[in-house]
């Protein structure tokens, strides 16, 4: 397949015209969305390594990466100073997951809490002390009926939260807030100016529908946060009590910020989105809502850069890996993890097709977002 044939480029007007005039400069490059998606996240592990371990590094700045779930992970491994052994680090453990049938919420989340270790624990000084980036992660904290994890609440309470947002996403905050855990230093850019003070209590503003509590990562909460913007409900235990943030228990980010759609254009500089997919879905509820998609000027200065069609096409299984693969694999991990390594290798393609397009962008490949 051509290399041109396997990466998508959209983007909104601002990025477009940026572009056009003076090509795909890394200086311009100030925030990095990572998306929620689980495993889909292998399948752009060399994306994350050419993009992290060498374009951005040859324009050193302070720029903000802002994840939800496994988006926080990946990024959380970029902020460690030895990045690209980081993200394989990443790779390789979340690879070998295994779980027998059937398993409770407490062992998959003992499971990712002991990969989370592996990875962070005695780093957290030096991931939140990164000179060139600045981590922001993103999670949930439950409303009424979801102010705990039980058995009969909290299946209750998200079956709720689901027909409330089917009628409209904006009912979805009367369920769960926004969390945004963010870097101690400095407030990311989309944040309205203002609205962060410098005290260390956890603040609530609003940009959109959602009370977003706001609250600085330290040494003592960053593996909570982690753990937290992960939590699928049902699938992993909530996690409770968060160390600097408001009471309460808290799940996945993705939940209301499965993509990221956040107010990117008050930032001065570029967004660069290395995403799944070449579109926006806000919240993992609307996935099945295709009336729900991101638009308007909160995109204007975005570059989503994400696997073709046709690579996709090409993709053992025809997809990135994903969820339903441990189902699909009941019984044979070792097919499993072939298949993820496989995605694993296959996305070097998409590396390798990133830098091409950094070299000497064709900007007739771009295409609207």
């Amino acid at each position: 397949m051509p290399p041109q044939q396997v990466l998508t480029f959209r983007a909104g007007p601002r990025a477009a015209a940026r572009i056009r005039e003076a090509g795909l400069d890394p200086q311009d490059i100030e925030i990095v969305p990572g998306a929620a998606g689980g495993p889909k996240g292998l399948g752009i592990a060399a994306l994350d390594r050419a993009i992290f371990g060498e374009w951005l590094p040859r324009a050193p700045r302070v720029r903000h990466l802002i994840g939800a779930s496994i988006g926080a992970w990946r990024f959380a491994a970029a902020c460690r100073r030895d990045t690209v052994e980081a993200l394989d680090d990443f790779a390789r453990l979340y690879i070998a997951q295994c779980y027998p049938p059937r398993p409770s919420a407490r062992f998959v989340s003992r499971c990712a809490r002991e990969m989370l270790a592996a990875l962070f624990t005695g780093r957290e000084a030096e991931v939140l002390s990164s000179p060139l980036y600045r981590l922001h992660i993103l999670a949930v904290r439950g409303r009424w009926p979801l102010t705990r994890d039980a058995s009969w609440s909290t299946p209750l309470g998200f079956g709720m939260a689901a027909m409330a947002n089917a009628l409209g996403r904006r009912h979805l905050a009367r369920f769960i807030d926004r969390t945004l855990f963010r870097d101690a230093r400095e407030a990311p850019p989309f944040l309205p100016v203002g609205d962060i003070a410098s005290t260390q209590a956890a603040q609530s503003i609003r940009f959109d529908a959602f009370h977003t509590h706001v609250v600085k990562l330290d040494a003592a909460n960053l593996g909570e946060a982690l753990m937290a913007s992960a939590s699928i409900p049902l699938v992993l235990e909530g996690v409770a009590n968060i160390p600097q943030a408001p009471p309460g228990v808290y799940w996945d980010g993705g939940i209301i910020d499965y993509h990221l759609h956040l107010p990117y254009h008050r930032a001065e500089g570029l967004v660069l989105y290395p995403h799944f997919t070449d579109r926006i879905v806000p919240g993992w509820l609307d996935k099945g809502l295709p009336w729900r998609r991101a638009h308007g000027e909160w995109l204007d200065n975005v570059l989503l850069v994400a696997p073709s069609r046709e690579y996709l096409a090409r993709l053992p299984l025809g997809k990135l890996p994903d969820r339903n693969d441990f189902k699909r694999f009941a019984g044979d991990d070792e097919g499993r993890m072939r298949y993820w390594r496989s995605a694993v290798g296959e996305s070097e393609r998409l590396a390798e097709a990133f830098m091409a397009f950094a070299r000497r962008p064709d900007v007739s490949r771009l295409s609207p977002l």
